[in-house]
């Protein structure tokens, strides 16, 4: 049974058939006692999935909405922006093989997280920075990643982060179409995250599994890295 936060969504054909296209595994399928979830927003989530999906120890990524207030909302609707819902990943982790200080390394450096309704040439609320965990660690851990980010930021010359960070927020799955859109014969590359070149070092709490050869898989140095990329797993080792 999937958690009472998560929504089933869709039509019995496109759950039955909800397998990951590049990791191949279900996307509703419920966690095991190793592994943990959470919700991101950065941006169009056709790029921020691909770049979660890639992180080894990751088990799934499916795209979605949530942090809105209308039930099972369709595409057109969250882009009119009057749901208040926002373009999101959600990722399922083993936790033997990746910490959430990883992902929260990727979610920050991924983006700019000072955009507030924004990203790139993507505007609207649709499209704001968040982080929406299901445990209180998780919860203690992204506001610590926030303030040392944010020391990062400064040094740069960058205002304040305006990523929205909530805890238990209902997630509810995108159309088929829209799930690993990028690694689908016919897609339109596309990625409006506009990282800022500033990278999550140590921080109250972290506890990083993840070697540094990972990390050069990503040069945020290069417009729409994620694009650009391999859409198979990085090797951890």
């Amino acid at each position: 049974m999937l958690p009472s936060w998560l929504s089933s969504g869709g039509s019995d054909e496109q759950q039955k058939a909800a397998i990951h296209a590049v990791l191949g595994t279900a996307l509703r399928a419920p966690l095991m006692d190793d592994q943990e979830e959470a919700v991101f927003a950065c941006g169009c989530f056709w790029g921020a999935e691909k770049g979660f999906w890639r992180l080894p120890g990751v088990v799934s990524t499916a795209v979605g909405y949530a942090g809105g207030t209308v039930e099972n909302p369709s595409y057109n609707q969250v882009c009119s922006g009057r749901t208040g819902h926002t373009e999101v990943v959600r990722v399922v982790w083993s936790t033997p093989a990746i910490d959430f200080s990883d992902l929260l390394k990727l979610f920050w450096e991924c983006h700019d997280p000072t955009q507030g309704n924004r990203q790139g040439n993507d505007t609207g609320s649709q499209y704001r920075s968040a982080i929406y965990t299901t445990t209180e660690q998780q919860l203690l851990l992204a506001n610590a990643s926030k303030e040392a980010y944010q020391g990062e930021l400064n040094q740069r010359g960058f205002g304040p982060i305006t990523t929205e960070i909530l805890a238990d927020q209902q997630f509810f799955f995108a159309e088929e179409y829209h799930q690993q859109y990028l690694a689908k014969p016919g897609s339109r590359p596309y990625c409006s995250a506009m990282p800022t070149q500033a990278l999550l070092a140590d921080f109250s709490g972290a506890t990083y599994k993840l070697p540094n050869k990972v990390w050069e898989n990503y040069d945020w140095s290069i417009q729409h890295c994620v694009l650009r990329g391999d859409n198979s797993p990085i090797p951890k080792h």
